[in-house]
């Protein structure tokens, strides 16, 4: 038999497998999952959670469906981390410095405590794109940030109040719109698709069962 855990959730103990991540313990002990729970591969950052190990003070922030339980871990799941969204038309808005500077002034009050870089669920260098973007570098931001999946948890720990989240995809919006060249093919593609040239192939996949769709995505051929 599986050895197992003591975890609390939400308060209440449950034994649970220890092989478990925090979102399999939540539905071992028959929490049924409606929202926060995404892909369930580290990939949507829509299960933000935070816990602390008994008889310790320190609290962390992880992905539910990414982190094990572990012996006396006390959890806590959150609807979201918020974070500030300001809105603009990406098509008046130009790559300087102080368009940043305009819409998310508290990049500038960054202490470089790091304490964004160290909640990362990506292990993203998060400070130094914010760095990145105090100093307008965009394609850089961009490509730090790349693999972040807007889950906040950087943002639950920065005592300035950044939404790094929100300003890493402003900079890979500047780069992509401004700054990188444009990709003439996915122009084209697009154009085909708005002039209905897909739709007929759209709706076959569509009507296809699911174990063909599976067999097409695994032997897909993926562009170098």
């Amino acid at each position: 038999m599986e050895k197992k855990v003591d975890v609390f959730l939400y308060g209440k103990k449950y034994s649970v497998p220890e092989s478990l991540t925090i979102m399999g313990a939540m539905e071992y002990a028959g929490y049924e999952l409606v929202r926060g729970c995404g892909c369930r591969n580290g990939f949507c950052g829509a299960c933000a959670t935070i816990y602390r190990i008994k008889g310790k003070q320190e609290l962390h922030a992880c992905l539910a469906c990414q982190t094990k339980v572990e012996e006396g871990m006390y959890i806590a799941t959150l609807p979201f981390f918020p974070l500030v969204k300001q809105v603009y038309d990406i098509n008046k808005i130009k790559p300087t410095e102080q368009i940043m500077m305009q819409l998310y002034p508290e990049i500038y009050a960054c202490v470089g405590c790091n304490a964004c870089t160290k909640a990362c669920t990506q292990g993203l260098n998060v400070m130094q794109y914010v760095a990145y973007a105090q100093r307008g570098e965009y394609a850089k931001c961009a490509e730090e940030s790349f693999d972040c999946v807007m889950c906040g948890v950087c943002s639950s720990r920065c005592p300035a109040g950044i939404s790094h989240p929100q300003v890493a995809l402003l900079a890979r919006r500047l780069n992509g719109k401004y700054i990188e060249p444009e990709c003439q093919h996915l122009l084209d593609r697009v154009k085909e698709i708005e002039q209905g040239q897909y739709d007929k192939l759209i709706e076959e996949v569509m009507n296809k069962p699911i174990s063909e769709l599976k067999e097409l995505y695994n032997t897909r051929e993926i562009e170098k």
